[in-house]
């Protein structure tokens, strides 16, 4: 370390006494300055990064030093303690960016929505409704219900659940099942 970075250091380093003395005008000073050098180096380590995520990166450091502040040993150098903390929110960063990227999808078009109906049909449904009353009607009662209540009417579960007086992890069963019996009894993909 030169004389000129070691003095800098020792002026942060009173600083971070003083404000683990309670002095808070010596902590918000000592946090302007750190922010600052904390922006510079890892715009630096990371010169890719928007600017957003620097700032998002320096405040996860800021936090994390407010943190372990107690910890600080005031007998050794401020700034490779900072920086190991900076430099260890970076990689964690970057974990996080990775583990979210693992789970994107990325969409090439982005699906069209209208106000009119007709264009916001389905392809492929079916499209016999004779049938459709005929198989309901084939269903056993308790799948019946349910169907007619969720699907046909379009209550809301607990609307179903309080008009029938089954659970709704009852109503969710007859339904899933109503629907896989429709489906065979139509003939359609599911």
């Amino acid at each position: 370390m030169t004389n000129e970075s070691s003095q800098f250091d020792r002026s942060l380093a009173d600083l971070m006494r003083a404000a683990q003395a309670g002095d808070q005008l010596a902590y918000a000073r000592l946090l302007n300055v750190l922010a600052a050098l904390l922006r510079r180096s890892i715009k630096r380590w990371r010169p890719f990064l928007k600017p957003e995520d620097i700032e998002d990166l320096v405040q996860d450091t800021l936090l994390s030093l407010h943190q372990a502040r107690a910890t600080y040993n005031p007998e050794r150098a401020l700034l490779p303690w900072v920086m190991a903390i900076a430099r260890n929110r970076v990689i964690d960063g970057a974990r996080r960016y990775i583990a979210r990227a693992a789970h994107e999808v990325v969409v090439e078009e982005l699906p069209e929505t209208f106000l009119d109906h007709e264009t916001n049909s389905i392809e492929g449904e079916y499209g016999d409704p004779e049938a459709l009353r005929l198989a309901i009607t084939t269903l056993p009662p308790g799948q019946r219900q349910a169907i007619e209540m969720m699907k046909l009417r379009e209550m809301s579960l607990k609307e179903a659940a309080a008009q029938s007086g089954l659970s709704v992890a009852a109503l969710k069963v007859a339904v899933h099942r109503g629907m896989t019996t429709l489906r065979k009894a139509i003939g359609t993909k599911a």
